[in-house]
């Protein structure tokens, strides 16, 4: 295959036929984007391609004024004789792998996904290529997801017993894309849900692209309308869906007494919730896990095999010892991270098209004011 098809410069992956770039970290004219968490949809870009599907969490991430352009799910567009076109990668709303096609040679970057389809986003379907570039975040063999159903049921147990006691239960997760999940497995006959500012925007995003979630309503209004009518908040039973951000902050310790969760694919090994001083985790992730990560490799046909953050260098031995000509490159993508190191929401993130901007920002600052 012709090394000059897909390329990694110090701008991210570069196709110079094509004079574009695939998630790049840093401002481009063209930015072909698989999905709009922060690591991969950056600002600063002239021109951001991505699905229909992507376009509104996009939207709000990036704001009112970025030049968005949109291709549907296996349809193909032409850039200086390369073809490109989008295919399901699994992992959040609109997220997509992206297939570059020129002179017979196909390469598909994955950007990141997940192989169990779920409520919130179009299955992962595979992408026959010779060049695979994927992202390996658990890419160890412990990591091995349980059915999201059976972790569903756990969740809505803890948040039944927690009810029972009289405490409000708050789940920390990524307000783009595993909070959605996490809304679309709970059940509302247990409680009222309440969101976070920075979750309560891309759930807008999500209704009206036509995403199933239950009823939420969001912290700010409610303690607005509280203090106007003087009436006394109380959070027991509830169930308050936040990101990692929040976690010791006075916003969340208004909810008290309560018990908090991460929901996390690290949540895998017991040590990592110690050391949060968490009261439970909950290993859910929008990552592929171990066997998720070779069958998905494996269905593409690649015999060359590009991989990217996580544990890309365990991985590529593997592939390597399999025959495969893999190697681990170095990028900016961050995967999902540990509570400890999450980021915080960024501004964009507080731009909705629904017209809550506002209140999202409020919202955010509640962090650093006293309940």
């Amino acid at each position: 295959m012709s090394t000059d098809l897909l390329i990694r410069d110090d701008r991210g992956f570069y196709c110079p036929p094509g004079d574009f770039y695939v998630d790049p970290w840093r401002p481009v004219d063209r930015a072909v984007i698989t999905h709009a968490h922060s690591d991969h949809a950056r600002w600063g870009h002239r021109n951001y391609l991505t699905t229909p599907e992507g376009a509104g969490v996009l939207r709000v991430r990036m704001g009112p004024s970025a030049q968005i352009d949109t291709v549907a799910y296996g349809r193909s567009i032409d850039r200086n004789g390369v073809r490109i076109s989008l295919h399901p990668a699994g992992h959040v709303l609109g997220s997509a792998q992206v297939r570059i096609e020129h002179r017979g040679q196909v390469a598909v970057v994955s950007g990141d996904y997940k192989t169990e389809a779920d409520a919130t986003a179009t299955p992962f379907e595979p992408v026959r290529c010779h060049l695979f570039v994927s992202e390996s975040t658990f890419a160890l063999p412990i990591y091995r997801w349980k059915p999201q159903a059976a972790i569903f049921d756990d969740i809505n147990r803890w948040w039944s017993a927690n009810a029972a006691r009289g405490l409000a239960s708050v789940l920390l997760a990524y307000s783009l894309g595993k909070s959605q999940r996490i809304l679309a497995g709970l059940d509302p006959s247990i409680g009222p849900i309440y969101v976070h500012g920075a979750v309560e925007p891309l759930n807008a995003a999500y209704r009206c692209s036509g995403i199933r979630l239950p009823h939420t309503e969001y912290v700010a209004e409610t303690v607005k309308s509280a203090k106007s009518s003087g009436s006394r908040l109380a959070w027991a039973g509830a169930m308050i869906v936040a990101p990692p951000s929040a976690m010791g902050t006075p916003w969340m310790r208004r909810f008290q007494p309560l018990s908090a969760a991460f929901v996390s694919g690290w949540m895998t090994i017991r040590g990592t919730r110690r050391r949060q001083a968490l009261d439970k985790g909950f290993a859910l992730s929008d990552h592929a896990d171990w066997p998720g990560l070779l069958s998905a490799i494996a269905a593409t046909g690649a015999q060359r095999v590009w991989l990217t953050h996580g544990y890309s260098a365990v991985l590529a031995r593997h592939l390597c010892d399999q025959g495969l000509d893999a190697r681990s490159i170095d990028t900016h993508f961050r995967g999902e991270a540990d509570v400890a190191d999450a980021e915080e929401p960024a501004e964009s993130e507080r731009t909705d098209p629904a017209g809550t901007a506002a209140a999202a920002v409020a919202d955010s600052t509640e962090n650093t004011a006293a309940s």
